[in-house]
């Protein structure tokens, strides 16, 4: 379908039973979700009176100058993110590719120069010039050059020296510290990872034992925690399940505790995502847990769960819709965690993301979206592995499988697999 012209489900009577019943038992937790639910209350009851005809509408221009400001100047609010600034790059460029929005040739070839000086000596990308390498602003810095998709973009990377990085902070258990000497959870599997696929450096050597280390990290509720034996956590759950995808080993989870535990994160009322059990919504898990659900999909369907697998209802998308586009936009541009908070490009993207998965979950046949509003709501879709565009995927994955392993000069590296280009 082009839309969905049906009254929003925000516009119906609100159901008191929909809302937080604490039983008389008032906690400081039931006292923020109480508060949160009045927040989205009043902003939907703002957004009624002013429109006969509620159809929640993409700020798309905002947006995009919000971001396109953020390219060449940042104010003294993002000094605190000093040793992430490739992920500044990454968060505006795939916003701005979601939203269709070119980059000019100068921008792409400024920001190529810049990532090439938070390049490590010693391989993988640090979170700005002169800094140590980490995995986090690598993945970042990867991911930014991939969207890029030029020349000048790949060969800023380093593959050799990247290989010599990941070996580096690979553990003898299979996991990964996300800097030498760092600390060790599952983003740094899910990091590692996905930089050594698009870049044609996956070797077994490099991970070893990695996936069997990542199942140890599924807990009793069917999420994945940072490491083993903690809570389930939205971002290590998506960073867990991403990573045995991109090793062809995500049959080997729980997938129906998982199913169940990443549904059950879907706040009723709001419409939006929460992280944990028992916090309160967040627009980034707008990705991290809907993101999930077309990774479980595809997995349950190679697993012959036909009656799940053919479900396109794993979560309400209407109602994520709903939220991001009533609850997360700020009208000057840029997205928000939830009312109230102030915007940033962080929750622009996974915001952005979120909505792009919503509109797109179950089957990138463009005659299967579920636009909420018109069909200027439209995103581009995402590739639920990498978080980029699948265009810019495959053609990456197409560029590096050219160029041998830097391991091995005389082999062109394997196809890459099927799963992973669309």
């Amino acid at each position: 379908m082009d839309g969905v012209p049906t009254p929003l489900r925000c516009f119906n009577e609100y159901n008191s039973a929909e809302m937080l019943v604490d039983d008389g038992v008032e906690t400081v937790t039931s006292v923020e979700q109480k508060k949160v639910e009045r927040s989205i209350k009043e902003v939907v009851s703002v957004y009624k009176q002013m429109h006969s005809l509620p159809q929640p509408t993409l700020l798309r221009e905002q947006h995009y100058q919000y971001l396109k400001k953020g390219l060449r100047h940042l104010s003294d609010a993002y000094e605190c993110l000093d040793a992430s600034r490739p992920w500044l790059c990454f968060w505006i460029l795939h916003s701005l590719e979601l939203l269709e929005e070119p980059i000019p040739a100068a921008v792409a070839s400024d920001v190529c120069q810049f990532l090439s000086r938070c390049q490590s000596p010693r391989g993988g990308f640090s979170g700005g010039p002169g800094q140590h390498a980490h995995l986090a602003p690598t993945y970042a810095a990867v991911n930014a050059l991939c969207i890029i998709g030029t020349e000048e973009s790949y060969n800023i990377i380093d593959r050799k020296k990247l290989l010599d990085f990941l070996l580096s902070v690979k553990q003898p258990n299979g996991s990964f510290v996300m800097h030498v000497g760092g600390e060790v959870d599952v983003r740094s599997a899910y990091c590692a990872a996905s930089v050594a696929t698009l870049t044609n450096i996956l070797t077994p050597k490099l991970f070893e034992d990695t996936a069997t280390w990542i199942l140890s990290c599924q807990n009793w509720e069917g999420g994945l925690s940072g490491v083993p034996g903690l809570e389930a956590h939205g971002g290590y759950t998506f960073c867990g399940t991403a990573a045995l995808v991109i090793l062809g080993k995500e049959h080997m989870l729980d997938l129906k505790a998982l199913l169940r535990w990443v549904v059950s994160r879907q706040m009723r009322f709001e419409g939006g995502f929460q992280g944990r059990s028992n916090k309160l919504v967040d627009g980034c898990y707008s990705f991290w847990q809907a993101g999930l659900l077309p990774l479980l999909h595809r997995a349950l369907f190679k697993e012959g769960e036909s009656e799940l697998s053919r479900q396109r209802w794993m979560f309400e998308q209407q109602a994520l819709q709903e939220y991001i586009l009533l609850c997360c936009q700020n009208p000057g541009g840029g997205l928000v965690d939830k009312p109230g908070k102030s915007r940033d490009f962080y929750h622009t993207c996974y915001c952005l993301s979120g909505l792009s998965i919503a509109q797109h979950f179950g089957n990138m046949d463009l005659h299967h979206e579920m636009i909420l509003g018109e069909e200027e709501n439209r995103l581009a879709p995402t590739h639920p592995v990498y978080n980029i565009c699948p265009e810019k995927v495959s053609k990456a994955l197409q560029h590096f499988h050219r160029l041998p392993l830097p391991d091995d000069s005389r082999q062109p590296g394997p196809p890459a697999p099927d799963h992973l280009q669309s």
